[in-house]
């Protein structure tokens, strides 16, 4: 829940500042936390980080 709020707040922000200084490239920052979240849930697994990625990436 804590990171719902979070990425909330980041997108909030991002559309603030886009507005305020009319640069669209902050655009990018909530899609650039998103990923980050995403590598650091899957340095937390406990198996080896390649493994892990491929396991992500093969689910179907």
């Amino acid at each position: 829940m804590i990171a719902l709020i979070l990425f909330w707040g980041i997108s909030i922000a991002s559309v603030i500042a886009t507005i305020k200084w009319k640069k669209p490239l902050l655009l990018t920052v909530p899609f650039a936390a998103m990923g980050l979240y995403m590598v650091v849930e899957m340095a937390r697994v406990p198996l080896p980080f390649w493994e892990t990625v491929q396991m992500v990436f093969d689910l179907k």
